[in-house]
């Protein structure tokens, strides 16, 4: 783990003394984000808006370090709070600016979530009168696209190796992958052969998920949700199983879901299901 640093005391308000992210330096103009700008980012993926807007609240006020961090029952947000306040006193930031791009930052979140787009997907034949999305190419690009965090469920699985050649380039991009599968026993006579966790072998660093039998309240209860999630932002829910009958030659249907709140509700979940012990690391 991180060692801690020192966290700042009662009064957040300093001189502000460094040029903003994207101050001209003779003919240069750098766009490196700051210490303060990445910990601002982290804390609206963990927090969100509403978290992040508190915390712009406490801040602009001059509170102590205890006021602050104490001021949300949201989870994360004592991690997500020290970040920032160790960032406002290293980047040298005056608290009230420090609440102004926090306070920004989140009502511009709030105004991308309400932005959304949503578009039909399908598997198996098409028609030349009514042009549609393929299951197997929007699910490659949504894996293509993510940069920090990639999310599937999918209740049967087999390997499809463009779908693992997607997920290899995203691992070597540092992609953090979560994959949530059924299992044989949990499928009861439902699924045969292989375990569909096998599927994904072949992907380095990549994390698997299961419901584990004996946390599933009613008997029979599957894992039969289909999805994938990029960076909270683009969604994919589908009929079609992750194998290649599923997202290329059955007859299934979907929708593609980019921006609004579904996404980052959905993460939400599933993060949810994981921490109180619902879902379990199957490797």
């Amino acid at each position: 783990m991180r060692a801690r640093q020192p966290i700042p005391g009662p009064s957040l308000h300093r001189a502000y003394r460094r040029p903003g992210p994207c101050a001209v330096a003779g003919s240069q103009v750098t766009d490196k984000a700051t210490a303060f700008e990445q910990a601002a980012a982290e804390a609206l993926k963990v927090v969100g808006a509403d978290g992040v807007r508190t915390l712009a609240e406490e801040i602009g006020r001059q509170r102590p370090r205890a006021s602050v961090l104490s001021a949300c029952a949201f989870p994360g947000f004592l991690e997500s709070g020290t970040s920032v306040l160790h960032a406002i006193t290293a980047d040298g930031m005056d608290s009230s600016e420090a609440a102004a791009y926090l306070r920004g930052l989140a009502a511009g979140h709030s105004v991308g979530v309400r932005e959304q787009e949503v578009s039909l997907v399908w598997s198996g034949p098409s028609t030349h009168q009514v042009p549609v999305r393929t299951t197997s190419r929007v699910l490659l690009q949504l894996i293509d696209s993510a940069q920090r965090e990639l999310l599937l469920m999918t209740y049967s699985a087999t390997r499809y190796t463009p779908l693992t050649h997607a997920l290899e380039a995203a691992a070597a991009r540092d992609v953090r992958i979560d994959v949530v599968v059924e299992t044989l026993q949990g499928a009861g006579s439902a699924l045969s052969g292989t375990e569909p966790a096998s599927a994904f072998l072949d992907v380095s660093g990549l994390r698997i998920w299961h419901w584990p039998p004996g946390n599933r309240a009613e008997p029979g209860a599957k894992t039969h949700a289909k999805l994938a999630l990029a960076d909270r932002r683009v969604l994919l829910t589908t009929s079609a199983n992750f194998t290649q009958s599923g997202v290329d030659r059955n007859i299934e249907a979907g929708v593609l879901i980019t921006g609004g709140s579904v996404p980052t509700r959905t993460a939400e979940h599933v993060q949810e299901l994981r921490r109180t012990g619902v879902l379990q690391r199957y490797w």
